[in-house]
């Protein structure tokens, strides 16, 4: 009963932490606006939550054991801890220094970022209230 209430909510659980790598990932794209040659990063979250739910966890990063390694692609900033690649978002509009972030863009996706973690947060939230309505039957 446990293990399918567990199956049950973990496709919501994978999509609120890609949600949250997401905002982090915007956050430091904002964080950057200035830096010279700073690239904006992003992923493609429906790409990225297909494939967290295909590989439902089974895949473990590499570690390097010594310091003259190659960097993996997760310690190298092109992937995230899960496996999603983190992609450079295309450039509307060039800085003279190089960095390519737009502020404009980045605060888009930020705010819609948000939006949807906290709608994905509501909707857990009334999925666990019916689960415990039909656990307690109805009172």
């Amino acid at each position: 009963m446990l293990g399918k209430l567990d199956d049950h909510l973990r496709f919501n659980e994978t999509a609120l932490s890609l949600r949250s790598q997401r905002q982090t990932v915007l956050a430091s794209n904002i964080a950057n606006a200035d830096t010279p040659n700073y690239k904006a990063r992003d992923f493609d979250f429906s790409a990225a939550l297909k494939g967290a739910v295909d590989r439902n966890g089974a895949q473990q990063p590499l570690k390097t054991t010594a310091g003259k390694h190659f960097p993996t692609p997760t310690q190298a900033g092109m992937l995230l801890p899960d496996g999603t690649a983190l992609q450079y978002r295309g450039t509307v509009q060039g800085a003279v220094d190089g960095n390519t972030v737009d502020m404009d863009v980045e605060r888009n996706q930020f705010a819609d970022n948000a939006l949807r973690y906290e709608a994905a947060i509501t909707f857990i939230n009334s999925q666990i209230k019916g689960l415990m309505t039909a656990i307690q039957g109805g009172q």
